[in-house]
């Protein structure tokens, strides 16, 4: 139907694709959960989507109905494409996936030897070429997608660094307690010393990022300390933290249950109540992020969402 209206969100092609990295350096803060959603939200709505599994736990892969080190080698992953570039190209570790244009490269354990692999080529090569692995690849395969998300380790290792190098926008979630206040704080302070080190040895310029974003992840709006502390990150983060919050829900643990997102269920688990406010903070996070897609696109600037 949106062919025959001419109504697909596509960008135009002189429109940069927005690649996005959902990144922060501690677990437990719903990064893979915000990065799934906001994917599965894109394709929803009509984009064309890449999702790359960066992380060597392989949660997303498994979200996507593969058993990583069992349905997986290690040449169906970055890892192969790392170690065969041209023999096997990125192009033919993509996958599709069960949701309409919305494309998968998957991940499982042998992704975390990338760590020590980029490593050593650092220092046995003397240069940093290597660090733009991941945005090489992106670049051959992303004329055909509006939106890359990729989903990073929790840890600011190689392939965090590789996956930052290669996004052009950032989003980071961030629960309410001062623990993670702090410990994402210190992520991006430590991000800006490393891409500093990074220009410096390299002898190039950082990457230039369209939107960082913080979001409020794990939120429960009933805690007065998680209100006290998300108004103060407000304060701290400003304009860079989205007004929308991803609420803590059973709804979204009983999705994960069954191997499923909130978009993939039929029908409420918990209650049509809990159901509906889950999906209403879900579609706020995501459409708060689009706007900030559609804002990067000359084509789509002040098209409303």
């Amino acid at each position: 139907m949106r062919e025959v209206f001419g109504t697909r969100p596509w960008r135009e092609p002189t429109d940069t694709p927005a690649i996005i990295s959902v990144c922060n350096f501690k677990g437990g803060v719903g990064k893979s959960t915000i990065a799934l959603h906001l994917a599965q939200h894109f394709a929803i709505n009509g984009y064309r989507v890449l999702f790359i599994d960066c992380d060597s736990q392989a949660s997303s892969t498994m979200m996507f109905g593969y058993r990583p080190d069992v349905d997986l080698d290690e040449e169906d992953t970055l890892y192969g494409h790392f170690h065969n570039p041209e023999l096997l190209g990125v192009r033919k570790i993509i996958r599709k996936t069960h949701f309409h244009n919305l494309d998968l490269i998957p991940s499982n354990l042998r992704l975390y030897n990338l760590e020590y692999e980029i490593a050593g080529y650092m220092a046995k090569n003397q240069n940093m070429e290597i660090i733009d692995l991941i945005a090489e690849a992106i670049d051959t395969v992303v004329d055909d997608y509006d939106v890359v998300i990729m989903d990073p380790p929790p840890a600011l290792g190689m392939v965090s660094m590789a996956v930052l190098q290669a996004a052009n926008s950032m989003v980071i979630p961030v629960p309410p307690s001062l623990v993670d206040f702090a410990s994402t704080v210190s992520f991006i302070d430590m991000t800006r010393t490393t891409m500093k080190q990074l220009e410096k040895l390299a002898g190039r310029g950082r990457p230039a990022y369209n939107f960082i974003r913080l979001v409020g992840s794990r939120v429960d709006e009933s805690k007065s300390m998680h209100r006290e502390v998300l108004s103060m990150m407000r304060q701290v983060f400003g304009g860079s933290m989205t007004q929308s919050v991803m609420v803590t829900s059973a709804e979204i643990d009983n999705a994960s249950s069954r191997m499923k997102t909130v978009f993939e269920l039929d029908r409420p688990v918990t209650s049509h109540e809990v159901y509906n406010r889950c999906m209403r903070h879900l579609n706020d996070v995501c459409r708060d992020i689009e706007k900030d897609v559609l804002c990067t696109w000359a084509s789509r600037a002040g098209v409303r969402v």
